[in-house]
């Protein structure tokens, strides 16, 4: 991809029995299989039933959760993590997450993924009934209006209701667009909106001396951590659903899910969860996400051949399986032209548009041997501000390139997006004013370019500016 937008986080839950099961430690890996979709901030905060600790700080999982750090905070049941980049919210460390505040009826956490559409309206509520922000991001908003909400009806009805009725409440007031876990003394709640914008998923933990053995319940963005924590992939939250996991006194747990009552008709997850941010090995809707990315590949290599091409090639890594299935679907043979540097961060993940560019001369480092003298036909999931993909041509003949096409394996991005996907303004869009293909080829310094798209079902506002709900800007 032309990585240069950016997703907002990755959130993660997990319980357990203990002793058998180190709550940290599934936690600290759960956000390394994360890590793709945050790269700012980490933290996690543990329960043992009736204290919470936590870590949080700026940087990746492993520079944040130091083994002094982990050893601080263990002895958990029960807790939540997450991985940041900040769409909403500065990017400082009064805004890492999870964040938590103390209520009548104990601490609550909370960890959040998503961008909220009516954000101006919920906080202009909450400051006009005394509630108190310390922060600048929208997650905080959420957990003040749930501990506010229940406090309100404790008050009112001289009696308290569960937080299931307080989420739907939740719901009520903002239909999109997140993902959040929540935590309680008591245990942790999943929930994901009624449009489903923003993906969750359910796993069993399963005993690792015995795979039949359940031990455990965990909450994630997606299924890609569940192999490297003995995890099963159960299925996916529903849009709508509130699942609920509390932890019995004897160590076992009760599992309860709910469903909103007034979802919409149609749900509308966001499109580059499959385009971009989700890992290849996840599973979406019952498919892996490799798959789609591989038929997508397919697709374009019918739509859009080019049959001048000596080899097929891509920008790694998201665009791989694209760029297989085009070679697949076109016999003609693919062969990497950029090798990338692991160790420096997704340029779509950085906070600024200037980090993204210098980041994108420490990624990628050509192999010129497989690039002298080839008419290239270069795959990309998508093209947004530009700023990997020109440089890269450029190279690219610099190194001798005959020819270089370009194929792209979903739209143009053309609108703004404001359910959590850093595109703030229509024009920093490398595609904004261009009229057609052979403008956007001029644009690129490419012999030729060609776009496919996607299906509807999904939310594709950035490429149609049409949003599934009225948006209070």
């Amino acid at each position: 991809m032309d990585k240069e937008i950016n997703e907002a986080c990755g959130i993660f839950g997990a319980i357990a029995k203990e002793p058998e099961i180190n709550i940290t430690e599934v936690i600290y890996h759960g956000l390394i299989g994360l890590q793709h979709r945050g790269q700012e901030s980490a933290g996690m905060i543990v329960c043992d039933g009736v204290t919470m600790k936590g870590i949080k700080g700026m940087g990746l999982v492993n520079h944040v959760m130091t083994e002094k750090k982990m050893h601080q905070v263990s002895g958990g049941k029960f807790g939540i993590g997450h991985t940041r980049y900040s769409t909403q919210g500065s990017s400082s460390l009064s805004n890492c997450q999870p964040i938590s505040t103390d209520t009548a009826y104990g601490t609550i956490a909370l960890a959040h993924n998503g961008q909220l559409v009516n954000k101006d309206r919920l906080k202009n509520q909450a400051l006009s009934q005394g509630t108190q922000l310390s922060t600048d991001s929208d997650s905080e908003i959420i957990l003040k209006m749930l501990a506010a909400a229940k406090a309100k009806n404790h008050q009112s009805n001289n009696k308290s209701i569960d937080w299931v009725t307080v989420i739907q409440e939740f719901m009520d007031q903002c239909l999109m667009a997140y993902s959040f876990v929540m935590m309680t003394q008591d245990g942790i709640y999943g929930v994901r909106d009624p449009y489903g914008n923003r993906p969750l998923c359910i796993g069993i933990l399963n005993s690792e001396s015995d795979s039949n053995t359940t031990v455990g319940w965990i909450i994630s963005s997606e299924s890609s951590p569940f192999l490297s924590i003995s995890t099963k992939f159960w299925r996916e939250i529903r849009p709508g659903e509130i699942v609920s996991i509390q932890l019995n006194q004897d160590g076992s747990q009760n599992f309860a899910s709910y469903i909103y009552h007034h979802r919409p008709k149609k749900a509308a997850l966001c499109i580059f969860e499959y385009i971009y941010f989700s890992r290849s090995d996840t599973i979406l809707e019952n498919q892996m996400v490799y798959s789609v990315r591989y038929r997508c590949g397919q697709i374009l290599a019918t739509k859009a051949p080019a049959d001048v091409a000596d080899i097929v090639s891509c920008i790694p890594n998201s665009s791989v399986p694209a760029a297989l299935g085009f070679s697949s679907q076109s016999g003609i043979p693919y062969v990497p032209v950029l090798t990338r540097n692991i160790y420096v961060g997704r340029t779509f993940i950085q906070p600024s548009n200037k980090t993204r560019r210098s980041s994108v001369k420490r990624k990628f480092g050509l192999l010129t041997e497989n690039i002298f003298d080839k008419k290239i036909v270069l795959i990309d999931d998508s093209i947004v501000r530009g700023n990997t993909i020109v440089p890269i041509i450029k190279a690219l003949k610099a190194s001798g390139a005959k020819e270089v096409h370009i194929r792209v394996a979903s739209p143009p991005v053309r609108f703004p997006c404001f359910m959590g996907i850093d595109i703030p303004t229509q024009n920093e869009l490398f595609t904004d004013q261009l009229g057609n293909l052979t403008e956007l080829a001029e644009r690129l310094n490419a012999d030729r370019a060609r776009c496919d798209g996607y299906n509807g079902g999904y939310c594709s506002a950035c490429f149609t500016g049409e949003y599934p709900v009225d948006l209070e800007w």
